[in-house]
């Protein structure tokens, strides 16, 4: 064994090779990694010259020990300057080598698997024992814990890929069968619209706007009672606060809703617990309109809804708070049917289906009913068709089966499919967003598509309804900045076929109606058949009395491929006194573009008729008069002769 140095020669001998050239160097390393083998000994052996004690900390076992000893060297004593020594090339990079190498193995930690003859201390006390052991240990579970986040994570992230991967597949496959999927929606400029109008602030979930393909009616507010707006379609831009309203109902009107049979009749609900009807003016209002053609009394609270029949003449449905619903014959003012015994709860909207024989119902009950209004009897109904309190919605489609809107228990906006058939289990059933806003559905049964307006939303959803595999397909959603207060859907008769344009919208903003246009781009300036359909047309396929009395008929439909033309005026069978008919159907266009019809040819001769007997009697009081001033200037002669 070596002799040991003292603490003289051991610094001087430091201070020697630090001074040597790179060639040496490798001596030093040699030096400092005895002395750590020896600083790291048990204590029985003795402390080394000039080490009171061998410290516990690992730190000095390691590369700091070496540096320290050097810089409180190197502050005492400069190092003497290096001889010169000439060196070729090659011997120079291997010392580099050797000096590189030597360093790395001397600043890893020095623990007690990495010491220098695989020899562990005999002297580590419990201490330093226990202390590994705890950091062994907290260094597992942390390696634990990581690697399980990390399992955890990437399963995650594989099964989000893997959903959005089928969901993505799913939408390709049904988006790309269908010719809707490129439907573009566009708001119309702002000198299109109709600004300044300060629509309803009623809270009541309807729509608020009632559209046809010649007027606009708009709820708005009125002081003093309820009125609503009837603008022509072509009367654009900003709205006189003097410009007439409908404005008879003593309380504010709650829903509208347009003939279909009839382009100038107009039906109101409204909180004074009555249903009016209107006729409006061929052009339009000039003054207020204040007396109704008809006033229909029958319900106890304030009515909702009302609802014409889709193909009987003068058929009217409305719907009360009561839980009433009374189906009118508007022709005599007559309540026929009064269903007031179906319902325990509000009634939230009603809806008729294709042929008006059915009618479906959603109520605050949460059950969806299906009703024979004429035999007055439910003849399928859903509890919790949707298990969330906020209102739903519930309407017939083309086929027969039922769409709902409505809340799932967390809130949750739903839409879902149902066969009347089998009401146990849903067609379909899908959950969209978490949104308040009530989802007011309108349906085009010609494309068989679904739009989806919000109340408080800034979007329009659009799903087409199909035979296949889910079902209700997504196809698009049109987005705006404003949010709607209400929506009017045109009837597809009073589109732009030229344009390839499949929907309107007319969205209700605070201060404003902005028409929202839903086109299908396509190349070609033919009339697209299979875009339009034979749709339904204006003239009904029963009378009331014939729909009463138990027949059902589809809509008479009419082709669009030379647009909306309607036809020749048609008088109606009236069996009662009808007092929709005291004026001639005028609500035709042809009526402004053709001569006068025979009604008006009547109506002229017999205003001719009465004209003369009016001339005849001016001619006779004349005739009368005149013999009357001849006798009193006679007598006035007379007077004269006597006086004389």
């Amino acid at each position: 064994m070596q002799a040991e140095e003292g603490p003289e020669e051991e610094l001087h001998r430091i201070d020697v090779l630090r001074g040597a050239p790179l060639s040496d160097s490798f001596e030093l390393m040699d030096y400092i990694l005895q002395s750590r083998q020896e600083a790291a000994a048990p204590l029985s052996h003795g402390p080394r010259d000039g080490f009171a004690q061998v410290p516990e900390s690992r730190e000095w076992l390691g590369a700091d020990m070496d540096m320290e000893m050097l810089e409180s060297y190197s502050q005492k004593k400069s190092p003497p300057a290096p001889p010169v020594r000439s060196h070729s090339k090659e011997s120079l990079a291997l010392s580099m080598s050797k000096t590189v190498a030597l360093s790395e193995a001397l600043l890893e930690p020095c623990g007690p698997t990495a010491r220098p003859g695989g020899k562990e201390p005999a002297g580590g006390g419990p201490k330093e024992q226990g202390r590994k052991s705890e950091e062994e240990e907290e260094e597992e579970k942390v390696l634990k814990v990581a690697d399980a986040k990390k399992t955890f994570e990437k399963a995650k992230a594989e099964g989000k890929a893997a959903a959005g991967s089928a969901r993505k597949d799913t939408m390709r496959r049904v988006v790309r069968q269908s010719k809707f999927r490129h439907v573009f929606g566009q708001a119309v400029k702002n000198d299109q619209c109709y600004d300044d109008i300060r629509v309803s602030r009623v809270t009541w979930d309807s729509s608020f706007c009632a559209v046809n393909p010649r007027f606009v009616a708009i709820i708005v507010d009125a002081s003093g009672g309820g009125a609503f707006l009837v603008l022509p379609l072509h009367k654009t831009g900003r709205i006189d606060k003097s410009y007439p309203t409908v404005c008879g109902h003593t309380g504010p009107v709650l829903d509208i809703d347009w003939c279909p049979h009839n382009d100038q009749v107009i039906a109101s609900g409204s909180e004074d617990c009555t249903v009016m009807v209107w006729q409006i003016p061929e052009n339009g209002l000039t003054l207020s309109l204040t007396e109704p053609v008809v006033v229909l009394e029958g319900h106890s609270k304030r009515v909702g809804i009302v609802a014409w029949h889709p193909t009987a003449r003068n058929v009217l449905l409305s719907a009360g708070c009561d839980n009433a619903i009374i189906i009118w014959n508007v022709g005599t003012g007559e309540a026929l049917i009064n269903l007031d015994d179906m319902h325990v709860d509000v009634i939230y909207n009603v809806s008729w289906n294709r042929n008006g024989s059915l009618i479906c119902t959603a109520s605050k009950d949460k059950k969806v009913r299906i009703i024979d209004p004429r035999k007055q009897e439910i003849i399928a109904e859903k509890e919790k068709t949707h298990e969330g309190a906020r209102p739903m919605r519930a309407i017939f489609l083309a086929d027969g089966n039922i769409f709902t809107t409505g809340f799932s228990r967390m809130s949750e906006r739903q839409l879902a499919l149902w066969n009347p058939k089998n009401m146990e289990e849903p067609i379909a059933l899908h959950e969209m967003d978490t949104s308040n806003g009530v989802l007011l559905p309108f349906y085009d049964p010609d494309t068989n598509i679904i739009y989806l307006c919000g109340k408080g939303d800034s979007s329009i959803r659009y799903f087409e309804i199909t035979d296949e595999s889910p079902y209700v397909h997504y196809l698009n959603t049109f987005s705006s900045k404003e949010p709607q207060r209400g929506m009017g859907f045109m009837p597809k008769r009073g589109l732009d076929v030229n344009k390839c344009e499949i929907a309107r919208f007319f969205k209700l903003h605070e201060r404003k109606c902005e028409p929202i246009i839903m086109t299908v781009p396509r190349k070609s300036d033919l009339f697209q058949d299979d875009l339009y359909p034979d749709t339904a047309g204006p003239e009904a396929a029963l009378e009331a009395e014939e729909w009463f009395e138990g027949k059902n008929a589809d809509p008479l439909l009419i082709s669009l491929k030379h647009g909306y033309i309607p036809g020749k005026n048609r008088d109606l069978k009236v069996v009662k006194k009808n007092i929709l008919d005291n004026k001639p159907a005028a609500n035709k266009k042809s009526d402004l573009i053709s001569a006068p019809k025979k009604a008006a040819d009547a109506s002229d001769t017999q205003n001719e008729a009465k004209l003369d007997e009016i001339l005849k009697e001016l001619k006779s009081i004349k005739d009368t008069i005149s013999n009357q001033d001849e006798r009193i200037s006679k007598l006035e002669q007379q007077m004269a002769k006597i006086a004389d």
